[in-house]
């Protein structure tokens, strides 16, 4: 049986990922930062999973983590990484905290070089193990590739996985890794409920917060009618499983001609229009 290693599945993309490969066959190996979490999920899901706890920014626990996968491996491969824990920290850049935006980057991206370098000898950098190599799926964001007002930190995170994601692909095929990225738009997970908790009395006292306001409904509204975090999941097994993957895939709700046109508009067209709807602009 091949196994996978999937960071943070207590709930949304994580849980949704590692309930459709455990469904295809796969031992999952899932990550969450509460113990009280890992017990539920072992008994939610069954034989087919086994939990891990740890904070991706903990290096200590990511590689004891990775010495218990070892251990159950028995001398194989893993067959693929799913990077999927992270977090959002929004506010508007001149007002945000540094602090908060050190760590948004310690855990989106540093925390995620941490679990590649802790699992990367299990996916085929230690050649003595036998199997083929595993690959790496990095979850980024429709942020990885624009940048929304108030989102700027969370933007700048994923921007940064996707080029560490563009080097790290090339120099894993030393040892036969792929790694592969996975840009969601909106999806339909608890994240919207936390969002709407997002206090914004900080910044009540600065010329953004009105805007700032109506962009945090306009979001939370947008994002609960999001993509089924399941259409993910299954994203990220084929991601896994077919042979000739590609290096990124795109998964947005709507229709993808309209997509395809808001993409590719000039950048100063999407900024007036943006400007115009956060009223910055008449």
């Amino acid at each position: 049986m091949q196994s996978i290693v999937i960071t943070g599945v207590s709930s949304g993309i994580g849980l949704a990922a590692a309930s459709v490969l455990i469904q295809q066959g796969f031992h999952v190996f899932g990550s969450v930062r509460k113990q009280a979490d890992a017990d539920n999920l072992a008994k939610k899901l069954g034989a087919g999973f086994t939990p891990l706890v740890f904070d991706v920014t903990d290096e200590a626990a990511v590689h004891a983590a990775a010495g218990k996968v070892r251990k159950q491996l028995n001398g194989e491969t893993l067959a693929g990484l799913v990077n999927n824990a992270g977090i959002a920290v929004p506010a508007p850049l001149l007002h945000q905290r540094l602090a908060d935006f050190r760590n948004q980057m310690e855990v989106n991206v540093i925390g995620q070089l941490n679990v590649i370098q802790a699992f990367a000898p299990l996916l085929g950098a230690d050649r003595s193990l036998k199997g083929r190599p595993g690959r790496v799926i990095n979850i980024s964001s429709e942020s990885g590739i624009s940048g929304m007002p108030f989102v700027g930190a969370y933007a700048a995170s994923k921007h940064a996985l996707e080029g560490l994601s563009e080097s790290l692909r090339r120099e894993l095929m030393l040892y036969g890794i792929d790694v592969i990225i996975i840009g969601p738009g909106n999806i339909a997970t608890p994240i919207w409920d936390k969002a709407e908790l997002l206090d914004l009395a900080p910044y009540k006292n600065t010329d953004y917060i009105q805007a700032a306001t109506g962009f945090k409904k306009y979001m939370i509204d947008n994002g609960r009618k999001g993509l089924p975090a399941e259409k993910v999941g299954a994203l990220i097994a084929t991601a896994l499983t077919t042979p000739r993957a590609r290096v990124r895939y795109a998964i947005l709700p709507g229709n993808p001609i309209v997509n395809f046109i808001q993409g590719h508009l000039p950048k100063r067209i999407t900024d007036n229009a943006i400007a115009k709807a956060l009223g910055f602009k008449k």
